[in-house]
C-alpha cells in the first residue's frame, strides 16, 4: 500500500498539470472522438480528460517504479522511524 502512494500521487499531480495545459489550448466543446463530435457536458469532458491523463501518468509512474533497483523499492516501502514527542 505504501508503494501505491509513490505511484498514484505523482501521477495525480502530473495529470492535473497536463489537463490544465491541454484545456488551456483546446475548447472541450469542439473535441472530436473517432470522427464524431463529443456530446458531453463541459464538466464531464474535463472529468474524463483528467481521468485519461491520470491513467497515462499512472502508467508512467508504474514503469518508473518497476525500473528502480530492488533496494530502492524496499526503501520506499518501509515506514520511516519517527521519534517520540514528549510533552
Amino acid at each position: 500500500m505504501r508503494s501505491m502512494i509513490w505511484i498514484v500521487w505523482p501521477a495525480f499531480v502530473a495529470a492535473a498539470i497536463a489537463e490544465f495545459c491541454f484545456f488551456a489550448l483546446v475548447d472541450p466543446q469542439v473535441l472530436y472522438w473517432m470522427g464524431l463530435p463529443v456530446k458531453l457536458s463541459i464538466s464531464a469532458t474535463y472529468s474524463l480528460g483528467f481521468l485519461f491523463f491520470w491513467l497515462i501518468c499512472t502508467g508512467s509512474s508504474v514503469l518508473t517504479y518497476w525500473m528502480l533497483p530492488p533496494r530502492m523499492r524496499q526503501a520506499l516501502a518501509q515506514k520511516p522511524d519517527m521519534p517520540e514527542i514528549e510533552d
